[in-house]
């Protein structure tokens, strides 16, 4: 038998709540839509759903506890029980008088009337990649996908222009037809849905040829989206009644739209700051400069102090990435590269031979950094210091 409340991950005494809750995060983490469809995604998100089924149901709940599937072929009932060759949905003797007095209101139990043809449409998912700026400062976008429509030739119908639906001639109507049932009470009138028109209470005897009588259609639509300020690769938007139209002109379900941020030449992302790697002169080093560089927010001066060594940060705070749902920005952190000069000529290389002499580095001392240096801050992170 099925591990319905394993399948759910509760307790076999959780509340109506708790399973309620349960099934919400398990059928979104297992929605084909949005794990992909496969066989085993598909046959997960069945078995959420039947867990639901059943433990929503006092009465499936009542007598899956007493070691009965309600789901199973022949109506749940275990094997060698004294009704298993009939396929009621009896779950006890509270059923029992139920089949016996719905059958004189004419409803049945579990279904008090036709069903109806209309049901929501699934949840869609949507990848979208967006330029770094987009992210940085948000933006409008068109969002583009292939989703189900309302069908225009019938309007959700599902009929042929010109036709409707006609009454189901076996239920007249009423969706449910009866049946008797033995019981250790005796023979009692039950009902079950109608086979000839599925529980509808109606026959579609001219579907609509564009749709094939679903009510709708497969086509391309588009959503104007904004951007949100500071979205991350991973960062999902929800669109509520933008997804795929349900058959027979049901409702429709949600779009959500995944952010993929792209690479930008200059910058790359940590969090909410921007990197910069920024290659200087080795004299502007020593020396110092104002050097102008472009950002995303246009032209920003950078103060690069005389003696500036390579690995140097210099911080430009608040132009960085914009947060979430905030209205402050990360920082824009800009590493200077000291370039060191090639392709010197004679007169380049004999000042800088009068410089090692006025500075006493002509024969520079063969010594160690005990700190610092690209090595000890790769031991320092390695060690976790």
């Amino acid at each position: 038998m099925n591990d319905y409340y394993g399948i759910l991950g509760v307790a076999k005494g959780a509340t109506a709540e708790e399973i309620k809750l349960a099934y919400r995060k398990a059928s979104r983490a297992h929605h084909p839509d949005i794990v992909g469809h496969s066989t085993a995604a598909e046959e997960k998100f069945k078995q959420i759903n039947a867990a639901y089924e059943v433990l929503s149901d006092p009465k499936k709940r009542e007598m899956y506890d007493l070691g009965v599937d309600p789901l199973a072929p022949g109506g749940g009932q275990p094997a060698g029980h004294p009704f298993g060759g009939f396929s009621g949905s009896f779950t006890g003797f509270g059923d029992i008088f139920e089949a016996m007095f719905s059958a004189a209101a004419g409803g049945a139990a579990g279904q008090s009337g036709p069903l109806s043809r209309a049901s929501r449409g699934r949840d869609q998912l949507e990848r979208l990649t967006v330029e770094l700026e987009e992210a940085v400062f948000g933006g409008a976008k068109e969002v583009a996908y292939s989703t189900y429509l309302t069908c225009a030739s019938c309007g959700g119908s599902c009929c042929a222009a010109g036709t409707a639906p006609t009454r189901c001639s076996a239920c007249q109507g009423r969706g449910v037809r009866e049946r008797l049932v033995r019981s250790l009470l005796g023979t009692v009138r039950t009902m079950d849905p109608c086979r000839q028109c599925q529980g509808f209470g109606n026959v579609i005897a001219t579907p609509c040829p564009e749709c094939s009588g679903q009510g709708r259609v497969r086509g391309q639509t588009s959503v104007q989206i904004n951007v949100p300020v500071g979205v991350d690769n991973g960062n999902r938007l929800r669109l509520m009644g933008k997804g795929e139209v349900g058959p027979a002109g049901g409702p429709a379900a949600d779009l959500y739209i995944e952010f993929k941020v792209k690479r930008h030449p200059d910058f790359v992302r940590d969090g909410d700051n921007l990197l910069a790697t920024l290659p200087i002169p080795m004299t502007a080093a020593a020396l110092g400069a104002a050097i102008v560089i472009q950002t995303l927010d246009g032209p920003r001066e950078v103060d690069v102090k005389p003696g500036s060594q390579p690995g140097t940060v210099i911080t430009l705070e608040g132009l960085g990435a914009g947060r979430l749902n905030q209205r402050t920005r990360g920082d824009l952190r800009v590493e200077l590269d000291v370039q060191v000069p090639t392709g010197l000529d004679d007169s380049q290389r004999e000042l800088l031979r009068r410089l090692a002499l006025e500075r006493n580095e002509e024969r520079p001392e063969a010594r160690f950094a005990s700190t610092g240096g690209m090595f000890a801050r790769l031991k320092d992170k390695l060690t976790g210091k």
